[in-house]
């Protein structure tokens, strides 16, 4: 196996920069090189390009000292320390003359043995390479990443006629294991899958809006989370990206695909679109806006919407209607389909479309619709892939469809006729070949998607919320599954059936989801209500109900591994808090972010963190103030590394992986390992900072206040975070067990729902996503 240690880039633009930076990540030394500048300093690019890698928005590096592993320069000064580098990874301008050019430089100072890779996505792989060596040619391949790179999960890999297996083999290995990547092989055709497809369903989205006259808030209610695809829907996306990048994207497909590609009926220009760009309205990167803008840029409520008939803008419109239908839909997907009217029929044509030409391309693009499933998946974010929501929509039902509509039905459709695409016998999950047969779908080693592996299985316990399986080898799992994983008494219930059958019957408890998120905290709808109706006796039992549930995962006899993804807020970290590792992937973020809607963590959160720092300080003072400023300001953290510092990461107990598709399969084995001598730790006592320090604590919060850094309902707040961490009004040393500080979390927790501040940061949050200051 070829090893990559060293590595290049060519290119410091958004796609060189985003690579280098995950090589970083991935432990691998970098140069990154760009043309030279003639500014004062010959490599002012590539220093710029860092600059944009530290954006405190979206970092492109799991912590800022990886930015050590990354060497600079530029191609006239440095070309020669290609030499040293064991992949070379080309992501300069789409030419096809300057790529030439440039590999031909390579190939005269690249050691033996080494890899060279395109980060091409037009450019077909036997163009690049017609005029180089047999000897380039062989260790030679596209490397196709998706923007951002550090959190989009696909790559694409093209080979050549000639590239040599091994070298493939080592691309697969490394991204996979070391890049976090899952890979898709696709065969050297224009816009290889990703793209191809993807970019196809959102030009059908966006010219059957305009077609259909759509409002934007009607066709993304409709092409967004109902369709199991990311929230922002067609204009949204337009506006996230760049309404001219996007068009240039849809103009770069055009010029390669083919001439009968279904493509060309969804890329003709939109005379509007056009004037938009003409007149600098391109979307989030002008002042001028998009389709939306904010009003005012600082108040997510001041949102405005582009009125097609104008060209001005009005207030944004829920658009009752459309919203109602996506509320429906929003876990079947399917009921988008029964509406009668121009909304159902907009789904119907976004979805057949789609759907048909993803089918096209069996088995001539690609022999797999795992791939072109997995694509989608991993490169648009969808949460099913094309073959996976016909299985849902039924393929008879959806054939019969395409024939009562006049539609084209692929061939590869009607091998799939009475079947499915995917199946189940005997425990393993299949999926059908062009030539009608089935075949195992394996993974290989240490992969393990476990919205794959439920398909297999039946759940031991269940509700609406979430569900409890055992796994082979005598492991529980416990998966949730609500909206946004969101936790309520439901899923206190089903985790405490889950540890009561686990202890009994398993070797240890895992608890992890395939979902976009671990768990965004508890459901706030739900809490909400609690305060509507002035029940504040129902929100202490929810809030005892749960500690005493994290409790029972933390004294459980068997070890309890957490091993989440995406976002673990709020409630849904207490839960990872009370684990006895975690095994996190490298983009989890995590914090308690509870002070932001006017509460605090009260399943344990507080109480975990204190008992964190106070260990960490070796003083319980010195800990109560460090737990009192991270809960206080709601700390997050976009990774396992910033959240070290924050005593959320433990790095001599907990660990990270680079591939989330690896989590699963590393807490099955850690859990495992752990269970040989396996032994709870139950906590001590706590001598308690006391009154002293609460009133230093309150104290601070005023100054902070007076010097415009804190709201009136920010101190309000602290203070109760404050008095749980000190013990309150006490004298300072008194000893406290969990139970003594789990109550006072619950009576923290109920004194602030009492007030109308909270009450507003709560609706605040509900309606618009985002937390008022108040």
């Amino acid at each position: 196996m070829i090893e990559i240690n060293k590595a290049a880039v060519i290119g410091a633009g958004t796609m060189g920069l985003g690579i280098a930076g995950q090589l970083a990540n991935a432990g691998v030394e970098v140069l990154l090189l760009d043309l030279p500048s003639p500014e004062s300093s010959r490599n002012a690019i590539c220093e710029r390009a860092l600059e944009r890698l530290m954006d405190k928005n979206q970092p492109g590096l799991l912590h800022e000292t990886y930015l050590q592993r990354i060497t600079i320069g530029n191609i006239e000064d440095d070309f020669d320390k290609l030499a040293d580098a064991d992949w070379i990874a080309e992501a300069v301008v789409e030419r096809l003359d300057i790529k030439k050019a440039l590999y031909r430089r390579i190939d005269s100072v690249r050691k033996q043995g080494s890899i060279v890779s395109s980060n091409t996505s037009t450019i077909p792989i036997s163009l690049l390479v017609e005029d180089m060596p047999e000897s380039f040619r062989a260790e030679f391949a596209i490397t196709h990443y998706f923007n951002p790179v550090r959190f989009m999960r696909l790559l694409e890999i093209v080979r050549g006629a000639s590239t040599k297996p091994e070298v493939i083999d080592a691309l697969e290995q490394f991204n996979d294991v070391h890049m976090g990547k899952g890979i898709v092989v696709c065969n050297d055709t224009p816009g290889f899958l990703g793209n191809r497809v993807g970019v196809f369903a959102i030009q059908t989205a966006l010219h059957s809006a305009f077609r259909l006259g759509l409002k934007p808030e009607e066709a993304d209610a409709v092409f967004g989370r109902p369709m199991g695809i990311p929230k922002t829907g067609v204009f949204g996306l337009y506006d996230l990206i760049g309404i001219d990048l996007m068009s240039d994207v849809a103009s770069s497909l055009v010029s390669i695909l083919p001439e009968g590609d279904a493509f060309h009926q969804v890329s003709a220009e939109i005379p509007l679109m056009k004037r938009m760009i003409e007149e600098g309205y391109t979307g989030n990167k002008s002042t001028k806006g998009g389709f939306y803008r904010l009003q005012n840029p600082t108040d997510s409520t001041s949102k405005e919407t582009l009125d097609f008939t104008n060209f001005t803008y009005r207030q944004y419109d829920a658009e009752k209607p459309a919203q109602a239908l996506a509320a429906e839909a929003a876990s079947d997907f399917t009921l988008l389909l029964e509406d009668q009217g121009k909304l159902g029929q907009y789904a119907w044509e976004i979805l057949s479309n789609t759907l048909v030409y993803a089918a096209e391309l069996i088995p001539d693009v690609n022999e797999s619709l795992v791939a072109v499933d997995d694509a989608m998946k991993l490169g648009y974010n969808w949460i099913q892939g094309p073959f996976e929501m016909i299985d849902a929509m039924g393929i008879d039902a959806f054939i019969a469809r395409l024939e009562e509509s006049g539609q084209n039905v692929p061939a590869f459709l009607r091998t799939a006729a009475g079947r499915s695409f995917y199946r189940v016998v005997n425990g393993n999950l299949e999926y059908l070949l062009a030539d009608g047969s089935y075949r195992i779908l394996d993974r290989g080693p240490g992969i393990i998607r476990f919205s794959e592996r439920r398909r297999t299985l039946a759940p031991q316990l269940e509700n609406e919320v979430a569900s409890y399986f055992t796994l082979p080898e005598e492991v529980g799992l416990i998966e949730f599954h609500s909206k946004a994983n969101t936790l309520d008494a439901q899923s206190m219930e089903l985790i405490e059936g889950a540890v009561r059958h686990a202890t009994k019957h398993c070797r240890t408890l895992v608890i992890h989801n395939d979902a976009q998120h671990f768990s965004c905290g508890v459901n706030l709808d739900s809490v909400l209500k609690l305060i509507q109706t002035q029940d504040w006796d129902g929100i202490d039992q929810f809030l005892a109900h749960f500690q005493q549930t994290v409790l029972a995962l933390k004294l459980a006899p068997i070890p309890v591994i957490a091993a989440p993804s995406g976002l673990s807020l709020g409630g849904g970290f207490e839960v990872v808090l009370h684990s006895d590792k975690v095994i996190f992937h490298a983009n989890s973020v995590t914090g308690l972010v509870e002070s932001l809607v006017g509460v605090v963590p009260g399943g344990g959160g507080v109480k975990e963190m204190l008992y964190r720092w106070a260990e960490i300080k070796g003083d319980t003072t010195k800990g109560a103030w460090e737990a009192f400023r991270n809960v206080g300001y709601g700390k997050t953290a976009r990774s396992p590394l910033e959240a070290e510092p924050l005593a959320m990461f433990r790095p001599n107990i907990d660990r990270f992986i680079m591939n989330r598709d690896r989590l699963l399969d590393t807490a099955i084995k850690v859990g495992l390992e752990m269970a040989a001598d396996y032994s709870p730790t139950p906590r001590g006592t706590l001598q308690m900072a006391g009154g002293d320090a609460w009133q230093e604590m309150t104290d601070w919060l005023r100054k902070t206040q007076a010097k415009g850094y804190l709201t009136p309902h920010d101190v309000t707040t602290g203070t109760q975070i404050a008095m749980i961490v000190t013990g309150g009004d006490i004298p300072e040393g008194t000893e406290m067990n969990e139970s003594d500080i789990f109550a006072l979390e619950r009576k923290a927790f109920v004194i602030l729902a009492k007030t109308a501040e909270t009450r507003a940061r709560v609706e605040h949050m509900l309606t618009f996503g985002s937390p008022l200051r108040n």
